[in-house]
C-alpha cells in the first residue's frame, strides 16, 4: 500500500539517518529510501546525510513491494470484524476456527486470505504482516501492519514487551485468588506443536491471572503475559491443574465447548507512526459466554 508520511521536526538532528534510527526505521527500508528519491525536506529532494532543524518538514514515501508469499495468498470474501483501521494498522476481532496464515490444509480459509479479500474488494492489495499471532481456535484482537515501517516498529515494541495483551480464558475448577505462574516452556520431545513446562531447557514464561467469575464448575479468568511463548496460557493453566476445556492438544474434553475458550480481550500499544497511545477491547464470544453462564 502506498503511504506518504509528513514529520514536523521538533528538535535538531545531525542527519536524516539519525532521525530514522530514533524512529526505528529498519535498515532495509533506509537502504531503499537511499536508493530511490523518496525523501524530501521542506518539499525538496534531499540526501540522508543532511541535517534536520526545528520546524523542518520531512516527507517520506514508503516503498512497498508485494512479496512472493503475499502474491500467493488467495483472496476470499468474508465478513471481517474490523475494530479499527487507519493508514498504518488494521485491528481485527478474529473468529474461532481461522488460522492466521495459509497452510496445506487451510490454503484458502486463513485470516491472511480474508484480509486479502477485504482489500481486493476495495481494488487494493496488501502485504500481509500480522503482529500478534493467535492460535487457530483462539479468538479476539490481532493487529495487521499495513506497511513495512509499521510492521518494523510494532515488532520492535513486541520484542521490548511494549505491546500489552490481556486475555480471557475459561478453566476447569475454581480459582478464588490472583496468582502468577512462573514456569519455563519448551517443546515436548522435540515436537513441532506440543509445548510443556521444562525447567531444564525451556524459555522463561510468566503468566498473571485474576479470577472474574466462577460458575458451572468453570472459572473465567483474566490473564496478562510478561512473555509470549507458544501456547503459554494453555500450558501454564494445565500445569497448575486448571486446564482449558475443549483444548485438543492439552485437555481434549469437549463436553461443553468444541475449542479452547481463550480470547484476546485487550491490546494496548503506541501507534507505530504517530506514537499515540492505542487501547482496544472486545467482548468474549458467544460460546464462552454460554459456557461460563
Amino acid at each position: 500500500m502506498n503511504r506518504k508520511i509528513n514529520y514536523e521536526i521538533t528538535k535538531e538532528y545531525p542527519s536524516i539517518h539519525a532521525f530514522f534510527k530514533e524512529k526505528h526505521y529498519p535498515k532495509g527500508l533506509v537502504a531503499s529510501l537511499k536508493r530511490n528519491p523518496l525523501v524530501w525536506k521542506n518539499g525538496e529532494a534531499c540526501m540522508l546525510y543532511q541535517p534536520l532543524q526545528i520546524g523542518d518538514i520531512l516527507t517520506i514515501q514508503l516503498p512497498e513491494e508485494n512479496t512472493h508469499s503475499s502474491l500467493q495468498i488467495v483472496p476470499i470474501h468474508v465478513d471481517l470484524d474490523v475494530v479499527y483501521e487507519d493508514e498504518d494498522i488494521l485491528v481485527i476481532n478474529k473468529p474461532a476456527g481461522m488460522s492466521i496464515h495459509p497452510s496445506i490444509n487451510h490454503y484458502e480459509d486463513s485470516l491472511a486470505n480474508a484480509v486479502a479479500g477485504y482489500y481486493a474488494a476495495k481494488g487494493e492489495s496488501i502485504v500481509f504482516r500480522c503482529v500478534n499471532r493467535l492460535d487457530k481456535n483462539t479468538t479476539g484482537l490481532t493487529i495487521i501492519a499495513k506497511n513495512l515501517l509499521a510492521s518494523a516498529v510494532l515488532n520492535t515494541q513486541g520484542k521490548n514487551r511494549e505491546i500489552h495483551r490481556t486475555y480471557y480464558a475459561i478453566v476447569e475448577g475454581e480459582i478464588a485468588t490472583d496468582g502468577v505462574v512462573d514456569a519455563p516452556i519448551g517443546r515436548v520431545d522435540d515436537s513441532v506443536i506440543l509445548r510443556g513446562v521444562d525447567y531444564e531447557n525451556g524459555q522463561s514464561a510468566i503468566t498473571h491471572y485474576h479470577p472474574i467469575r466462577y460458575n458451572n464448575g468453570y472459572t473465567l479468568i483474566q490473564c496478562t503475559l510478561e512473555t509470549g511463548r507458544t501456547h503459554q496460557i494453555r500450558v501454564h493453566m494445565n500445569h497448575i491443574g486448571h486446564p482449558l476445556p475443549g483444548d485438543y492438544l492439552y485437555h481434549p474434553v469437549f463436553d461443553h465447548i468444541s475449542r479452547q475458550p481463550l480470547h484476546s480481550y485487550r491490546l494496548t500499544f503506541s501507534h507505530p507512526i504517530t506514537g499515540e497511545y492505542m487501547d482496544f477491547t472486545c467482548p468474549i464470544p458467544k460460546d464462552m459466554e454460554e459456557l461460563i453462564g
